[in-house]
């Protein structure tokens, strides 16, 4: 028994449905066999019908020939588990302060629950979806990161275990993306004495784009992109007005480390970064098959 199209669909004449399909033709053709890191995270990540969306998207990608990696975060999950062992997060300059009991729940949080819980929805899309964490295939190496206060340079934040990367090694995920496997990463990784750290999730997604020379970088927000202080969306922005949109404010907190990986990975070789809106149905297909823009595209100038 095949399902009825949705209601919105079944109204589309057969030769519209196929022009709109012919017109993704060029795109696929552009990006086959080409990598996609998708950084996963916010509504997208909660609202069942926007799960479904996603996982089907990543499956059509990789069905169509590109080699979509997915990383993704887990900041509502993680505050939910601390509060159920009585802990609250707290936060400096965007990032969690880490000791070490909450880096235990983040770990069976990020690593357990929810990077199971995207690999069980991309396989019931039909795609086939392998759980890794930064210790599988010795991929992601860290360190303690020192955090400088942004408005004193002489001072720095203890975070706790809070890492920063040392070094990538994608040997895993290039093995797996040969074999027609799809890799979701849950940003967790380790020091020199097997310690584990936690690692801002935008950052392991500009990074890894970076190391496996991406084509795209695409980050799922709760916002629709890149607001200026009129709150217009600004859908192309070079690396110069970016720093100009640091320097007076227009970006800040939450929005800092995600901007600022997105312009390390524009600057290092990926060819496009796209900060979109993960509350759109299919916004992943809507960026990367149509001319349409959801979202901001950072250029590297």
């Amino acid at each position: 028994m095949t399902t009825p199209p949705p209601a919105a669909l079944s109204q589309i004449a057969p030769r519209d449905q196929a022009e709109i399909l012919a017109q993704a033709l060029p795109y696929i053709r552009k990006f086959h066999g080409k990598t996609i890191v998708v950084k996963y995270g916010g509504n997208a990540m909660t609202d069942p019908a926007l799960q479904q969306d996603f996982a089907e998207d990543i499956v059509l990608l990789k069905l169509v020939g590109m080699n979509p990696v997915v990383v993704h975060g887990g900041g509502p999950q993680i505050d939910e588990a601390l509060a159920k062992i009585g802990k609250k997060g707290t936060f400096i300059q965007g990032m969690r302060v880490t000791d070490e009991e909450t880096m235990e729940v983040v770990e069976w949080v990020l690593g357990g629950e929810v990077q199971q819980d995207i690999v069980g929805l991309i396989n019931a899309a039909g795609g086939k979806a392998v759980g890794l964490t930064g210790r599988d295939g010795g991929m992601i190496r860290a360190r303690k990161l020192k955090m400088v206060d942004k408005d004193d340079p002489t001072k720095e934040h203890d975070v706790g275990q809070v890492g920063e990367i040392v070094a990538i090694d994608p040997g895993v995920v290039k093995a797996l993306q040969d074999d027609q496997f799809i890799p979701v990463i849950s940003p967790i990784g380790f020091g020199e004495d097997n310690e584990s750290y936690n690692i801002n999730a935008d950052v392991v997604a500009a990074k890894l784009a970076t190391v496996l020379k991406a084509e795209k970088l695409l980050m799922l927000t709760n916002i629709t992109g890149v607001l200026d202080k009129q709150g217009q969306l600004l859908t192309d922005l070079t690396a110069r007005r970016i720093d100009e949109l640091f320097a007076d404010g227009t970006i800040s907190g939450g929005m800092l480390p995600k901007i600022a990986g997105a312009l390390d990975a524009a600057k290092s070789g990926v060819n496009a970064v796209h900060i979109i809106d993960g509350r759109v149905p299919h916004v992943l297909l809507l960026e990367i098959l149509s001319e349409q823009a959801y979202g901001t595209m950072i250029r590297s100038h």
